[in-house]
């Protein structure tokens, strides 16, 4: 079973990607408007608030690989941090369908929120994917059982309060993938997980992949 096949997911993923692929002139927008305005200190929305216009989703050779990394291993539960709009939960929902197992997915922003639930609706993925809104540091201190891979792709400053509150719960074996570790705010994981002899780590691209040795 590929559900990566699936007319409904793949429908999704295409409309998704097309979007994402505008992020570029919503920066640029974004970018000339505070320009335009005059500087204003300690006000407005919180910044994870403020991003929600942008998708900022995998690229499809990182999807697939999420997904080939997850239904290779035949993971059973998965953790997403940060699903924004929902690329790579499509990806991890897919592979989380074909091994019978659950993706268990986060977001903070509220409007994400709500297009990642009519999203896990219209691919036919709600019996595999729940999605938790809110702070993830708060709402996966309930998830229950062993995690068997953890996606990070969040807010890069929250990626070692992620692992630390994660690595009890993570399963001899599972995979902690963490995207964009080339950002500054992730440095503080990147130096966190190299120097723990529980993980063994190598990096594709931007993304840093680490085995949890137990």
């Amino acid at each position: 079973m590929n559900s990566l096949s699936d007319p409904l997911i793949r429908a999704e993923l295409d409309r998704l990607q097309k979007e994402a692929a505008l992020d570029g002139e919503r920066w640029s927008a974004r970018k000339a408007a505070q320009q335009a305005e005059p500087p204003v200190q300690n006000s407005g929305p919180d910044p994870l608030i403020r991003m929600g216009e942008f998708y900022l989703g995998v690229s499809a050779a990182e999807g697939r690989l999420l997904y080939n990394l997850a239904r290779s291993s035949g993971s059973q539960t998965v953790v997403e941090f940060g699903a924004s709009y929902g690329i790579s939960t499509l990806f991890l929902g897919a592979a989380a369908r074909d091994t019978g197992g659950r993706l268990v997915t986060t977001e903070v922003h509220p409007d994400k929120c709500r297009a990642i639930a009519e999203l896990i609706q219209r691919a036919g993925l709600q019996d595999h994917v729940q999605l938790l809104e809110g702070d993830a540091l708060e709402t996966l201190k309930g998830v229950e059982g062993r995690v068997d891979m953890l996606f990070l792709d969040g807010w890069k400053s929250l990626y070692l309060p992620m692992l630390e509150l994660m690595a009890p719960r993570l399963a001899p074996g599972a995979l902690v993938a963490a995207d964009n570790v080339d950002h500054e705010a992730a440095a503080p994981y990147v130096a966190a997980i190299a120097a723990d002899t529980r993980f063994v780590t190598t990096s594709v691209g931007d993304m840093e992949l680490s085995c949890f040795t137990g």
